[in-house]
């Protein structure tokens, strides 16, 4: 009989790394899926509850038939992996984080998909570490400053810190509620875990009010050094976000050195999970491009 290939689950892939990345000692907590020669790491968003897993669930099963390993990390301050306050830049935090994890797994050159608050550690990371980014993936951030057009923080990013500071049930339906153009495709089983999940982790929750009382710039806005970054760059921003305006991915356009951009209409925060196999087919021929 021909032995069949495991099925891909958040508990089948789990697997925790210990890092030491400058003033970084943390346990690391990463889904590590396919063997493909070239690795895609995933950088998941801020929102309560999130993990490397809950963000790309849609996605990691389409890369690995591919062709890539695919790597989920959970930052620091997220789901399993260890609690820390950021008092300082939490992009560059994250990046730090990667950069121990990769070289914890011995992994040199690696290409990044980043949502939102992964975009901006993509960057960061990018910015650091450019000989060992082949390409970038960014949707919904990317740290391309504030809007031209609408007052920030958008209605979203309100009711984001609003869960962290109240994580109620009914908090949380109100964020996810303008996470996505269409709410009606969250499933109770996707809320209950999105809830269980932040939950779970209190210490997480607490961390991220205190490191935004104490610095309330998180993701400073490093739109005058984008065009340090060399690396091929797929933006991907949905027309009817309510996190981060649509004019923001422009900026990211026009700051970077070799950049492209999608616009998915009918789509929030979340294009990966929202218009998944799309996305998926799009950004597999994007990397596919520089093989």
């Amino acid at each position: 009989m021909t032995a069949q290939t495991p099925a891909l689950t958040e508990d089948s892939t789990s697997r925790f790394a210990r890092i030491r990345e400058g003033d970084l000692d943390l346990t690391i907590h990463f889904n590590d899926a396919g063997q493909g020669e070239e690795t895609v790491v995933m950088l998941h968003g801020s929102g309560p509850g999130a993990s490397g897993w809950a963000n790309f669930s849609r996605n990691v099963g389409p890369f690995v038939d591919a062709g890539y390993r695919v790597i989920l990390m959970d930052c620091p301050g997220w789901s399993k992996s260890d609690p820390i306050l950021c008092t300082g830049s939490r992009s560059e935090l994250n990046a730090r984080a990667l950069r121990g994890l990769l070289d914890a797994l011995d992994l040199d050159r690696i290409h990044i998909v980043g949502n939102s608050m992964g975009g901006h550690s993509a960057v960061a990371f990018a910015l650091a570490n450019p000989t060992r980014v082949g390409r970038l993936v960014l949707m919904g951030g990317g740290t391309g400053g504030v809007s031209l057009f609408q007052p920030m923080p958008l209605e979203g990013i309100k009711l984001l810190q609003g869960v962290y500071r109240d994580p109620t049930l009914e908090n949380l339906k109100k964020m996810l509620n303008v996470f996505m153009f269409d709410a009606s495709k969250l499933t109770d089983e996707l809320i209950r875990e999105r809830l269980d999940n932040m939950l779970a982790r209190r210490e997480h929750l607490d961390n991220f009010v205190k490191s935004l009382a104490a610095n309330p710039r998180q993701f400073p806005d490093i739109s005058p050094r984008l065009g340090e970054i060399a690396a091929p760059t797929l933006v991907i921003w949905g027309r009817d976000d309510r996190f981060v305006p649509l004019d923001v991915g422009l900026r990211l356009l026009w700051g970077l050195q070799d950049a492209q951009l999608h616009v998915f209409n009918r789509c929030g925060h979340w294009a990966q999970w929202e218009h998944a196999d799309a996305f998926n087919r799009m950004v597999i021929q994007f990397l596919a491009a520089g093989s």
